[in-house]
């Protein structure tokens, strides 16, 4: 059994050896092994899985493994990043072996990332406010709502319940409505999108419902101008766009089995 390991943080586009410093998973020193025009961004460890039960260590060890990634994509430009816990036993020769290997696809990832990160946006909406707007578009349903305000008790009480079963169903199309529109806009501003499914919702949105969720791939010089169209769907009364990157391409890369 190899005693000696290879933590893989991510590959660059880049041919030569450089050290980033002590900033790796427990204050390890990261570099690069360098095949050819690409490198593997590595630390040294034992061929042992990073794994404990003390959550805020897993959490350190996972804030340090993001770190790394973004100082390489900082430092060397689009990368290919992993995930947490990868591992090649050997030393640095299984590192070379396997780049050499997978050499060709991974050097297509590359230039499909190059020059480009990854972004998501979430939006959401505040149901009242967009049930306030179905509602006062709607002649029947306002005077389906005026007939309520004269009925008794007991009929207003099933003519409410109707109301809001047919403000829901138009708020519902209208939701769709919306989604598909923003979508139509955000598409031709991204080189790749993928839709989300369900996304943690940070506390400052809580009270509001998702209208969509999106994972894109922008090239750096489209990122402003897709901020600037998401500023003017956060605008519109009652909407809430939560945007966030520049990250690296998780979403629209697959590295190679480790093998």
């Amino acid at each position: 059994m190899a005693q000696e390991a290879r933590y893989i943080y991510s590959i660059a586009k880049m041919g030569t050896r450089v050290s980033l410093g002590e900033i790796g998973i427990e204050k390890t020193e990261v570099f690069t092994i360098p095949y050819k025009d690409i490198a593997a961004v590595v630390h040294s460890c034992q061929p042992l899985a990073y794994d404990t039960l003390d959550k805020a260590q897993a959490e350190e060890w996972v804030l340090s493994h993001s770190y790394v990634i973004d100082q390489a994509m900082k430092k060397f430009g689009s990368v290919l990043p992993f995930s947490f816990d990868v591992i090649l036993k050997g030393e640095d020769s299984a590192i070379l072996e396997w780049l050499g290997k997978n050499y060709s696809l991974l050097l297509l990832d590359l230039e499909k990332v190059k020059g480009k990160a990854e972004y998501t946006i979430q939006i959401y909406y505040d149901y009242d406010v967009l049930a306030s707007r179905v509602l006062l578009g709607d002649a029947k349903l306002m005077d389906l709502k005026g007939q309520i305000e004269r009925e008794s008790r007991g009929k207003a009480y099933l003519l409410g319940k109707k109301l809001d079963q047919k403000v829901k169903a138009l708020v519902s199309i209208e939701a769709a409505r919306l989604a598909d529109k923003s979508l139509t806009e955000i598409k031709s501003q991204v080189d790749e999108l993928k839709i989300d499914g369900k996304r943690w919702t940070p506390d400052n949105y809580k009270g509001l419902s998702l209208l969509a969720s999106y994972s894109c791939l922008v090239r750096d010089d489209m990122a402003a101008r897709l901020g600037e169209t998401l500023d003017e769907i956060n605008c519109m009364e009652g909407f809430r766009v939560r945007f966030t990157g520049p990250w690296p391409a998780f979403s629209f890369v697959n590295c190679r089995e480790l093998s």
